[in-house]
């Protein structure tokens, strides 16, 4: 019986390896516009090894970076079509399906800290904002991180008035309430057009993260960088809803854990990344002044901003702002 038994288990085991190896892997398709190598691309990489390897390879990620799919504009309208079954845009870029209540995060000072981002991304909050994506066809499965925004000017800037009449590039028109209420002159124009912009006069800052100034040496064209964390800048990965709910429960859950584990990663790479960014501006031969704002002077420029979040507040609802304020207050934090 035992030796039954044996031969019965083996070829239990045998024949669900062939039925698994003999059908067609699933592909997900899984584009971004951002390089490789970055935070965003490399928790993608990550992602496409921890997926094959929970799921044996019955689950396949193609990872498309640089746009090598699709640029930005285009990328949403792909994934709804079906074309391309995963994506992780800028959360700014969600408000193309007109849910503004992602405008949240275009709020300045709204997170102090990390721990209240983490609060809020990881938490009910967070989740409630991603199934506000359903009913547009899509699946919200986690946030990621690209860090906080700082400022970088050819004049100190310590205090908000400080920024008053510079020309300061932004990415989006979601900066531009932010800009305006300091007296500068938002000019919206594309990251590959900002260190020609600085050399020639045309802007006289740029807000960005510490890595990303580094990577395009903008610290070799201005003076003067703000450690300011003023505004979070991050991702939400999503995924083509009717597909998502085609697959089988069991693929779900591991891809979702996945998920989980990739989301670990790339938000320690991004956190790593930007504090070694900061070191090698501080410490470059270039001559740049790096000022870090004191607790006091956060809490002026916070002050000075608070007129953004009552104008942020009619499109993402007073009860989403004041849940966050909330969570903060529970951490310590002033609003």
């Amino acid at each position: 019986m035992k030796v039954f038994a044996f031969l019965l288990s083996s070829a239990l085991v045998i024949g669900f390896s062939i039925s698994s190896h003999a059908a067609e892997p699933i592909i997900i398709k899984f584009s971004h516009v951002v390089s490789a190598d970055s935070p965003k691309g490399r928790a993608a990489l990550y992602f496409q090894e921890m997926v094959e390897r929970r799921t044996n390879g019955a689950v396949k990620i193609e990872v498309y970076p640089n746009s090598a799919l699709y640029k930005d504009k285009d990328e949403i309208p792909a994934l709804l079509a079906g074309d391309v079954q995963m994506l992780a845009p800028a959360l700014p870029k969600i408000e193309q399906l007109g849910v503004q209540e992602f405008e949240v995060f275009n709020i300045p000072y709204l997170f102090p800290g990390k721990d209240l981002l983490r609060r809020v991304t990881g938490g009910p909050i967070g989740q409630e904002l991603l199934k506000k994506l359903e009913p547009k066809g899509i699946v919200g499965l986690a946030y990621w991180d690209n860090g906080f925004r700082d400022l970088m000017t050819n004049k100190p800037v310590r205090h908000p008035q400080d920024l008053q009449g510079l020309k300061m590039r932004i990415s989006s028109k979601a900066s531009e309430p932010m800009m305006h209420a300091l007296g500068a002159i938002p000019v919206e124009m594309a990251f590959s057009e900002v260190p020609n912009a600085l050399k020639t006069g045309k802007i006289d800052g740029t807000e960005n993260t510490a890595s990303n100034f580094y990577s395009q040496k903008n610290h070799e064209v201005l003076k003067y960088f703000t450690d300011s964390d003023h505004n979070y800048i991050g991702y939400v990965v999503i995924v083509n809803k009717k597909f998502w709910d085609e697959l089988p429960d069991n693929l779900r859950l591991q891809l979702r854990l996945a998920m989980g584990e990739a989301t670990r990663y790339g938000n320690a790479i991004a956190d790593r990344e930007n504090d070694d960014a900061l070191d090698k501006i501080k410490f470059s031969d270039k001559k740049i002044s790096v000022y870090t704002l004191t607790p006091d002077e956060r809490a002026e420029w916070r002050r000075e901003l608070r007129t953004v979040h009552r104008q942020f507040e009619a499109r993402v609802g007073k009860d989403l702002l004041k849940a966050i304020y909330e969570e903060g207050t529970a951490l310590g934090y002033k609003f």
